[in-house]
């Protein structure tokens, strides 16, 4: 088999699903990860086999390494390859660091940082197979700046990124290419459970210097380009889309 084969986790919704059809688009089945939203996994199924490409919707929460390797093992299976993965899916607790307790870190954690982790190995144990592969992650502008109640997804997000750092070191010799793709404010599915939607909202569109918030369709752009071979020298890095807001400081 040579058709090529994407994994983007979290991609019943939001830029996760935005990125599936993208990727539908220029050519690879799919396989489609969701955690709750079976009906959203469904629909992203149905609009990538009216592109014409193939579908594989896998249910496993990615904070549980153990549904991670049940998921890989079902890819290998149908599929025996991958080439590339979006680590999109992503969780937390919005809450103040008075209020954050045990489990709250440890799932939001799981979730946004070790996922990445052991995903990656998963992953790279196929992608070696047919000469190498791209690993795309989606981050935020917690991970470098402060964010009402977003302690927790904060840290996890600067965790991925050093994550993203080192096993696009060690990762480089089986031909695998890793980076991050950081955004600010995109109003998605995501963005409704934050208390302060309403503010953050109104604070992207006034301050951005670029004069709009920053779309989904923007990261998604970011993804393919670090995906494609015109990018193969960027390693390591993670790329901030969030139209210059961060640099207003």
């Amino acid at each position: 088999m040579t058709q090529k084969v994407a994994l983007i986790t979290g991609s019943s919704r939001g830029i996760g699903k935005a990125t599936a059809l993208r990727l539908a688009q220029a050519g690879y089945d799919i396989v489609i990860n969701y955690a709750r939203s079976k009906k959203g996994a469904l629909e992203t199924a149905e609009q990538v086999e009216a592109l014409g490409r193939k579908a594989f919707i896998i249910k496993a929460n990615v904070g549980d390494v153990d549904k991670i390797k049940d998921m890989f093992a079902q890819i290998d299976q149908e599929f025996g390859r991958l080439d590339v993965f979006v680590n999109n899916a992503a969780s937390g607790v919005q809450r103040p660091v008075m209020e954050l307790e045990e489990s709250h870190w440890d799932w939001t954690l799981n979730i946004n940082s070790k996922a990445l982790l052991f995903c990656a190995q998963e992953a790279a144990k196929l992608m070696e197979k047919n000469g190498g592969g791209k690993i795309v992650s989606i981050s935020s502008l917690g991970s470098i700046r402060y964010l009402e109640n977003y302690t927790v997804v904060g840290v996890s997000k600067a965790a991925l990124e050093a994550l993203t750092r080192y096993l696009a070191v060690e990762l480089a010799p089986k031909n695998i290419v890793v980076n991050a793709v950081s955004g600010g404010a995109v109003d998605t599915e995501a963005l409704k459970h934050f208390p302060n939607r309403e503010e953050l909202l109104q604070e992207a569109k006034e301050k951005t210097p670029a004069g709009r918030m920053v779309e989904i369709d923007d990261m998604v752009n970011c993804v393919m380009f670090l995906l494609s071979e015109e990018s193969s020298m960027i390693r390591g890095q993670t790329i901030i889309i969030d139209g210059g807001i961060s640099l207003l400081v």
